[in-house]
C-alpha cells in the first residue's frame, strides 16, 4: 500500500511539473512587416519606432534568454511580391505576431492565413472585422479626406482638384476619394475632384506624368496618395505652380510654397499601443477600431511655417475653426 502511495505521490508530483512546464509562457517573438522601404516612407518609419519602444521598453531588466525577439522585414515597393514574403514569415513558424501598416494588406493575408490558421496579424491603417486572426487600427480618414479637400476647395482657383492614388482599395474608393470631394465641395460647390491611378507605390515618373496630364487640364490643387510615387506628382507640381494637398505627416518641407497642408496620424503612438497590448495579452482580435481627431492619433498642422506663409489667414481662420468643431465634437464628419 505504502508503495503504491508512494508511486501515486510521485507520479502526481511529476505530473503537476510537467502541467507547471506547459504553463509557463513562451519567449515572445514579433515581426514588422514593412511594405516598402523604410527610408522612404515617415509612415512606416513610424511603425518600426513605435513597435521597437515596446519591445525595447518590455525587455529592460529581462536577461538575454528571456528577452523578446524583434525582427523587422522591409518587403520594398513591389506589391507582387508582399504575399511571397508574408507567407515566408508565416512559414517559420516562429513570429507569434506579425504587425504591419497598409491598407492593402487585410485581403492580402486573409487567403494565407487558410494555409497558417494559427498566425496572428496586427495592421495598422488598414480595416478587417470579424477574422480572429486579425486585429486592425484605421485612422479616421473620413476626417483626413474632408480636412483635405476642404483646404484644397478653398485654395483652388480653377475649381479642379486631383486624387492621385497608388491602386483602388476599399478604403481609397469607399472614404478617401468620396470624403475628399465632399469637403472640397464644403468649401466651393463648384469644385470638381479627378481620381487616377497610378497603378504602383513606387513609379515616381507616372506619377509625374499623371500630375503633368491632369495639369494640363486646369487641375490646380493634388493629393497623391501613392507612396514613392508622390515625388513625382511633387516635382510636377512645383513644375506646374499648383499645389499639393498631404497625407499622413507633415510634408510642408518637401516642397515649401507648394504643399498647402498636411494631415497627420500618430502612427509611432499607435504602433506603441499595439504592441504592448499584445505583449500584454490584450489584444482584441477579430475587431477593427478606428481612431481620430477627438481621440488624439488624426491632426492637421496648423503651427508649420510654411503652412502660415503659404495660405491666406481668412482660409486658415475657416480651417481652425473646423478642426475645434471636430475636436469638441460639435461636428461629425461622416
Amino acid at each position: 500500500m505504502k508503495k503504491i502511495l508512494l508511486f501515486t505521490t510521485i507520479f502526481a508530483a511529476i505530473l503537476s511539473l510537467g502541467f507547471a512546464k506547459a504553463k509557463k509562457a513562451p519567449k515572445t517573438s514579433i515581426a514588422v512587416f514593412v511594405p516598402g522601404i523604410i527610408d522612404d516612407s515617415p509612415t512606416y518609419n513610424m511603425l518600426v519606432q513605435g513597435v521597437k519602444a515596446a519591445v525595447e521598453e518590455k525587455n529592460q531588466g529581462l536577461d538575454k534568454k528571456n528577452k523578446l525577439d524583434l525582427f523587422v522585414m522591409e518587403a520594398g515597393t513591389n506589391q507582387a511580391e508582399w504575399g511571397p514574403k508574408i507567407t515566408a514569415l508565416c512559414a517559420e513558424r516562429k513570429y507569434d505576431v506579425i504587425i504591419s501598416s497598409n491598407p492593402s494588406l487585410p485581403d492580402l493575408v486573409e487567403p494565407i492565413l487558410k494555409a497558417f490558421p494559427n498566425q496572428k496579424f496586427i495592421l495598422l491603417d488598414a480595416t478587417k472585422e470579424g477574422n480572429k486572426n486579425i486585429h486592425t487600427v484605421c485612422y479616421n480618414q473620413y476626417e483626413q479626406s474632408y480636412l483635405t479637400g476642404y483646404i484644397g476647395g478653398f485654395m483652388s482657383k480653377s475649381h479642379k482638384l486631383a486624387l492621385i492614388a497608388a491602386q483602388e482599395y476599399p478604403v481609397m474608393n469607399n472614404v478617401i476619394y468620396p470624403y475628399f470631394e465632399k469637403g472640397a465641395k464644403a468649401a466651393n460647390s463648384a469644385s470638381t475632384v479627378d481620381f487616377r491611378i497610378v497603378g504602383n507605390w513606387y513609379d515616381a515618373s507616372k506619377g509625374a506624368e499623371i500630375a503633368d496630364a491632369v495639369a494640363k487640364k486646369g487641375v490646380d490643387v493634388i493629393l497623391p496618395i501613392c507612396g514613392g510615387a508622390s515625388q513625382g506628382v511633387i516635382k510636377s507640381a512645383v513644375n506646374n505652380k499648383i499645389y499639393v494637398t498631404w497625407f499622413d505627416d507633415n510634408g510642408f518641407a518637401k516642397a515649401p510654397g507648394t504643399i498647402i497642408s498636411s494631415s497627420v496620424m500618430e502612427q509611432k503612438k499607435m504602433s506603441y499601443n499595439v504592441t504592448k497590448e499584445f505583449i500584454e495579452g490584450s489584444t482584441p482580435w477579430g475587431s477593427a477600431k478606428m481612431v481620430g481627431i477627438k481621440e488624439g492619433f488624426v491632426d492637421f498642422v496648423q503651427d508649420d511655417p510654411n503652412y502660415i506663409k503659404t495660405v491666406p489667414e481668412d482660409i486658415r481662420t475657416k480651417m481652425a475653426a473646423l478642426l475645434a468643431d471636430i475636436r469638441a465634437g460639435k461636428v461629425e464628419i461622416k
